[in-house]
C-alpha cells in the first residue's frame, strides 16, 4: 500500500511539474494578463478542469513559477557567496551573483517584474502570495546586507545598501536586455562591478 501511495504521489508531482513547465512557456508568450488556464492546460496536455486539482487560479500558478525562479536566484547568490572569505568579497559576490543570474536568465527577470507584454505597471498576485514572494526575494538579497554589516554599516544603512544594489542592478539589466546600453557605449557588467566596488570602498573608509 505504501508503494502504491508513493507511486500516486510521484505521478501527481510529475503532472504538477508538467503544468508548471507549460505555464512558464505560456507566460513567456502571453504574460500574466494574456495567459489563460485553457492555454496552459492545452500546452500541458490536460483539460482546464484538471488544473484545479493542483492550483486554484492562474495567479496561483504564476506565483509558483515565480517562486521557483526566485529560489534559483537565491541558490545562485548563495553559491557565489560561499566561494568567498572576506566581507568585501561576500558583498561583491552577492551583488554580482544577483546581476549575473538575471543576465543569464532574462526570462526570469521578465517574470519577476511582470514585464511580458504590457510594460511596466503595478501588478500583484494577492496579498498573501505577494508577501511570500517578496520574502523570498529579500532572502536572496540578504547576503548583501549581511556583508555590509560585517564591514561596519548600521542595520539601516546595510538594508538601504541592499535596496540600492537591487535598484542599480535592475536598472542596468533593463538597459542590457533592451539593448539601450549600447547607445552609451558601455558594458552593463562593468558598470555594475564599478558601482559595487565604489560602495565597498565607501563602507571600508567609513
Amino acid at each position: 500500500m505504501q508503494k502504491r501511495q508513493s507511486r500516486r504521489e510521484a505521478v501527481s508531482e510529475h503532472k504538477r511539474e508538467l503544468i508548471l513547465d507549460a505555464a512558464k512557456q505560456i507566460f513567456a508568450e502571453e504574460g500574466l494578463e494574456g495567459a489563460s488556464l485553457r492555454a496552459i492546460a492545452v500546452r500541458a496536455g490536460y483539460t482546464p478542469a484538471a488544473l484545479y486539482f493542483y492550483f486554484e487560479s492562474k495567479e496561483d500558478i504564476y506565483a509558483e513559477v515565480l517562486k521557483a525562479s526566485l529560489a534559483s536566484l537565491g541558490a545562485a547568490v548563495h553559491a557565489a557567496v560561499a566561494q568567498t572569505r572576506t566581507a568585501a568579497q561576500r558583498l561583491k559576490a552577492a551583488a554580482m551573483g544577483f546581476f549575473r543570474f538575471y543576465t543569464e536568465n532574462p526570462r526570469d527577470l521578465d517574470l519577476g517584474f511582470y514585464l511580458f507584454r504590457g510594460g511596466m505597471k503595478p501588478a500583484g498576485l494577492g496579498r498573501a502570495r505577494d508577501e511570500t514572494l517578496n520574502a523570498t526575494l529579500e532572502a536572496a538579497l540578504r547576503p548583501i546586507a549581511d556583508a555590509a554589516l560585517e564591514l561596519g554599516a548600521s542595520r539601516q544603512k546595510a538594508n538601504l545598501l541592499m535596496v540600492d544594489c537591487f535598484a542599480h542592478a535592475t536598472g542596468l539589466l533593463l538597459l542590457l536586455h533592451t539593448g539601450r546600453i549600447r547607445m552609451f557605449g558601455a558594458s552593463a557588467a562593468d558598470r555594475m562591478e564599478a558601482y559595487v566596488k565604489d560602495r565597498i570602498t565607501h563602507l571600508s573608509e567609513g
